[in-house]
Parts: C-alpha cells; sequence; structure tokens
C-alpha cells in the first residue's frame, strides 16, 4: 500500500509540474499569435499573465495535493506533519497572491458588474429613470 500511495504522489508531481510547463508554453504560443495580430502589448501582456498564473495556480494545487498525500499517508511524524504546514503555507500564500493579482480583487470582495460599477452593500443600485 505504501508503495501505490508514493506512485500517487510521484504522479501528482510530475502533473503538477506538466501543468505549471505546458501552461506556461501554452500561454506564450497564446500570447505570440495574439501580439502578431492585434500588436497591442498591454492588452496581450495582462491576458499572457493571467495564462501564466492560472496554470501555476493549478499546478501548486498538484503539488500540494501530492505533499499531503505522501506525508500523512506515508509518514505522518510530528516533523513531516511540521515540514507539510510550512510547504503548504507557503504555497497557499503564492496562490494567493496569484489569485489577487489574476483577479484585481481580493477574494470577499464582490466582482465588479458588468458596466464597470459595483454594487453597494445594503443599499440598491441607483436606477436610471
Amino acid at each position: 500500500m505504501k508503495q501505490i500511495i508514493e506512485a500517487v504522489g510521484a504522479a501528482l508531481d510530475v502533473a503538477g509540474v506538466l501543468v505549471i510547463a505546458g501552461g506556461t508554453v501554452v500561454a506564450s504560443v497564446v500570447f505570440g499569435l495574439r501580439w502578431v495580430r492585434a500588436r497591442r502589448e498591454a492588452d496581450v501582456y495582462r491576458l499572457y499573465r493571467q495564462g501564466v498564473g492560472r496554470a501555476i495556480l493549478l499546478g501548486l494545487e498538484l503539488l500540494v495535493a501530492a505533499d499531503i498525500i505522501r506525508t500523512v499517508a506515508v509518514s505522518p511524524t510530528f516533523q513531516s506533519v511540521g515540514v507539510l504546514a510550512v510547504i503548504v503555507a507557503v504555497r497557499t500564500f503564492l496562490s494567493f497572491s496569484l489569485q489577487v493579482e489574476l483577479e484585481g480583487r481580493l477574494p470577499w470582495q464582490p466582482p465588479p458588474a458588468a458596466d464597470g460599477v459595483r454594487p453597494t452593500r445594503g443599499r440598491p443600485a441607483p436606477s436610471e429613470g
């Protein structure tokens, strides 16, 4: 059973790295194609950063899952759980930072409305009349 769990952890590690690398390559190719077509560097670059950021976020989630599986199922010592806690904390901070950068807002803030105006809490939005 221990060998199966180690294999699953290793497979998730490989998957996480492949997602990050593959996502970065795909985002780079899409960036190149968009830049050739549009030549608007600001818009194209922002979309490129978002694509790379999404790949990193997904890859980090897989790497954290691999660490959790290996640590909890294979060697649940206080030292290994402590190391896991530090790794998860660092990766969670990175994920949080990337998410804020991608969306341009904190997770608990409401998303902007389609017209660019944020709804106000407690008061209805002014109606047009």
